[in-house]
Protein backbone atom coordinates (compact mmCIF):
# COMPACT_ATOMS: atom_id res chain seq x y z
CA UNK A 1 0.00 0.00 0.00
CA UNK A 2 3.07 2.30 0.38
CA UNK A 3 3.30 2.73 -3.40
CA UNK A 4 -0.44 3.32 -3.69
CA UNK A 5 -0.41 6.04 -1.02
CA UNK A 6 2.58 7.74 -2.62
CA UNK A 7 1.15 7.58 -6.13
CA UNK A 8 -2.23 8.84 -4.96
CA UNK A 9 -0.70 11.73 -3.02
CA UNK A 10 1.40 12.78 -6.03
CA UNK A 11 -1.61 12.50 -8.35
CA UNK A 12 -3.80 14.66 -6.12
CA UNK A 13 -1.04 17.20 -5.46
CA UNK A 14 -0.19 17.61 -9.15
CA UNK A 15 -3.85 17.74 -10.16
CA UNK A 16 -4.20 20.70 -7.80
CA UNK A 17 -1.09 22.34 -9.28
CA UNK A 18 0.70 22.18 -5.93
CA UNK A 19 4.46 21.68 -5.71
CA UNK A 20 6.03 19.43 -3.07
CA UNK A 21 7.64 22.50 -1.53
CA UNK A 22 4.31 24.30 -1.27
CA UNK A 23 2.64 21.24 0.29
CA UNK A 24 5.55 20.97 2.73
CA UNK A 25 5.18 24.63 3.70
CA UNK A 26 1.40 24.55 4.25
CA UNK A 27 1.35 21.14 5.99
CA UNK A 28 4.43 21.64 8.18
CA UNK A 29 5.88 18.33 6.93
CA UNK A 30 9.42 18.32 5.51
CA UNK A 31 9.71 18.38 1.72
CA UNK A 32 12.04 15.35 1.89
CA UNK A 33 9.37 13.41 3.81
CA UNK A 34 6.71 14.20 1.20
CA UNK A 35 9.15 13.17 -1.55
CA UNK A 36 9.85 9.84 0.18
CA UNK A 37 6.12 9.17 0.65
CA UNK A 38 5.40 9.90 -3.02
CA UNK A 39 8.29 7.66 -4.11
CA UNK A 40 6.94 4.80 -1.96
CA UNK A 41 10.09 4.75 0.20
CA UNK A 42 8.28 5.89 3.34
CA UNK A 43 5.06 4.45 4.72
CA UNK A 44 3.48 7.35 6.63
CA UNK A 45 1.77 6.81 9.95
CA UNK A 46 -1.87 7.84 10.18
CA UNK A 47 -0.94 11.06 11.98
CA UNK A 48 1.78 11.91 9.42
CA UNK A 49 -0.54 11.33 6.46
CA UNK A 50 -3.24 13.39 8.18
CA UNK A 51 -0.78 16.29 8.62
CA UNK A 52 0.18 16.14 4.94
CA UNK A 53 -3.46 15.97 3.82
CA UNK A 54 -4.42 18.88 6.07
CA UNK A 55 -2.20 21.01 3.81
CA UNK A 56 -4.32 20.20 0.74
CA UNK A 57 -6.93 20.18 2.64
CA UNK A 58 -8.34 16.68 2.27
CA UNK A 59 -9.61 14.21 4.89
CA UNK A 60 -8.23 10.68 5.17
CA UNK A 61 -11.52 9.22 4.01
CA UNK A 62 -11.63 11.50 0.94
CA UNK A 63 -8.02 10.54 0.14
CA UNK A 64 -8.80 6.81 0.02
CA UNK A 65 -12.09 6.99 -1.89
CA UNK A 66 -11.76 5.45 -5.35
CA UNK A 67 -15.24 6.24 -6.53
CA UNK A 68 -18.25 8.10 -5.31
CA UNK A 69 -21.31 6.13 -4.35
CA UNK A 70 -24.95 6.96 -4.24
CA UNK A 71 -25.70 9.12 -1.20
CA UNK A 72 -28.82 7.11 -0.35
CA UNK A 73 -27.05 3.75 -0.06
CA UNK A 74 -27.92 2.13 3.29
CA UNK A 75 -26.33 -1.32 3.45
CA UNK A 76 -22.69 -2.33 3.14
CA UNK A 77 -21.20 -5.83 3.09
CA UNK A 78 -17.99 -6.41 5.08
CA UNK A 79 -15.89 -6.52 1.90
CA UNK A 80 -17.36 -3.16 0.78
CA UNK A 81 -16.03 -1.17 3.74
CA UNK A 82 -13.40 1.40 2.73
CA UNK A 83 -9.90 0.96 4.18
CA UNK A 84 -8.44 4.37 5.11
CA UNK A 85 -5.25 3.40 7.00
CA UNK A 86 -2.14 1.26 6.68
CA UNK A 87 0.93 0.10 8.58
CA UNK A 88 -0.36 -2.01 11.45
CA UNK A 89 -3.54 0.04 11.77
CA UNK A 90 -6.78 -0.71 9.92
CA UNK A 91 -9.67 1.75 9.72
CA UNK A 92 -12.63 0.22 7.89
CA UNK A 93 -15.10 3.01 7.12
CA UNK A 94 -18.81 2.50 6.52
CA UNK A 95 -19.41 4.12 3.13
CA UNK A 96 -16.86 5.70 0.84
CA UNK A 97 -18.30 9.12 0.09
CA UNK A 98 -19.11 10.92 3.32
CA UNK A 99 -19.74 14.29 1.68
CA UNK A 100 -22.92 15.76 3.22
CA UNK A 101 -22.97 13.06 5.91
CA UNK A 102 -23.06 13.79 9.65
CA UNK A 103 -21.23 10.74 11.05
CA UNK A 104 -18.10 8.77 10.21
CA UNK A 105 -18.28 5.20 11.56
CA UNK A 106 -15.16 3.02 11.65
CA UNK A 107 -14.17 -0.48 12.68
CA UNK A 108 -10.58 -0.04 13.81
CA UNK A 109 -7.89 -2.63 14.44
CA UNK A 110 -4.46 -1.89 15.93
CA UNK A 111 -1.85 -4.64 15.73
CA UNK A 112 0.39 -5.08 18.83
CA UNK A 113 2.60 -2.01 19.21
CA UNK A 114 0.89 -0.13 16.37
CA UNK A 115 -0.58 3.32 16.78
CA UNK A 116 -1.48 6.54 15.05
CA UNK A 117 2.13 7.79 15.14
CA UNK A 118 4.42 10.15 17.02
CA UNK A 119 2.35 13.24 16.28
CA UNK A 120 -0.98 13.87 17.95
CA UNK A 121 -4.02 14.21 15.70
CA UNK A 122 -6.51 17.08 15.82
CA UNK A 123 -9.59 17.61 13.68
CA UNK A 124 -13.01 19.17 13.86
CA UNK A 125 -15.82 17.52 15.79
CA UNK A 126 -16.39 14.92 18.46
CA UNK A 127 -15.11 11.38 18.62
CA UNK A 128 -16.11 8.30 20.59
CA UNK A 129 -15.36 4.61 20.59
CA UNK A 130 -15.83 1.33 22.39
CA UNK A 131 -13.14 -1.35 22.64
CA UNK A 132 -14.31 -4.78 21.47
CA UNK A 133 -11.13 -6.75 22.22
CA UNK A 134 -7.53 -6.21 23.27
CA UNK A 135 -6.12 -3.07 24.89
CA UNK A 136 -5.88 0.50 23.62
CA UNK A 137 -3.85 3.33 25.09
CA UNK A 138 -5.68 6.60 24.44
CA UNK A 139 -4.05 9.97 25.05
CA UNK A 140 -6.17 13.12 24.86
CA UNK A 141 -4.34 16.37 25.65
CA UNK A 142 -2.50 15.54 28.90
CA UNK A 143 -4.64 12.56 29.96
CA UNK A 144 -3.83 8.93 29.15
CA UNK A 145 -5.79 5.75 29.85
CA UNK A 146 -5.42 2.12 28.82
CA UNK A 147 -8.83 0.79 27.83
CA UNK A 148 -9.89 -2.87 27.66
CA UNK A 149 -12.83 -4.70 26.08
CA UNK A 150 -16.06 -2.93 27.02
CA UNK A 151 -14.33 0.36 27.95
CA UNK A 152 -15.08 3.48 25.93
CA UNK A 153 -14.02 7.08 25.29
CA UNK A 154 -15.68 10.31 24.15
CA UNK A 155 -13.96 13.68 23.58
CA UNK A 156 -13.84 16.82 21.45
CA UNK A 157 -11.43 15.92 18.67
CA UNK A 158 -9.97 19.42 18.39
CA UNK A 159 -7.87 18.31 21.40
CA UNK A 160 -4.58 16.61 20.43
CA UNK A 161 -5.06 12.84 20.64
CA UNK A 162 -3.20 9.60 19.93
CA UNK A 163 -3.98 5.90 19.99
CA UNK A 164 -1.65 2.92 20.50
CA UNK A 165 -1.99 -0.77 21.22
CA UNK A 166 0.31 -1.54 24.18
CA UNK A 167 -0.76 -5.18 24.29
CA UNK A 168 0.42 -8.40 22.67
CA UNK A 169 -2.87 -9.09 20.87
CA UNK A 170 -4.69 -7.04 18.20
CA UNK A 171 -7.09 -4.43 19.55
CA UNK A 172 -10.45 -4.00 17.79
CA UNK A 173 -12.91 -1.20 18.40
CA UNK A 174 -15.84 0.63 16.85
CA UNK A 175 -15.53 4.42 16.62
CA UNK A 176 -17.59 7.36 15.42
CA UNK A 177 -16.66 10.91 14.51
CA UNK A 178 -19.11 13.72 13.91
CA UNK A 179 -18.89 15.46 11.55
CA UNK A 180 -16.76 13.21 9.31
CA UNK A 181 -13.51 15.12 9.50
CA UNK A 182 -10.89 12.44 9.98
Amino acid sequence: MDQEIGQRLKEIRTRLGMSQRHLARVSGVANATISQIEAGRLNPTVSMLKRVLDGIPLSLSEFFVDDFEMADRMFFRAEELTEIADGGVSFLQVGANLHNRAIQLLKECYQPGAGTGRHAITHEGEECGIVLSGRLEVTVADQTAVLRAGDAYYFNSDQPHQFRNPGSEPCELITACSPPSF
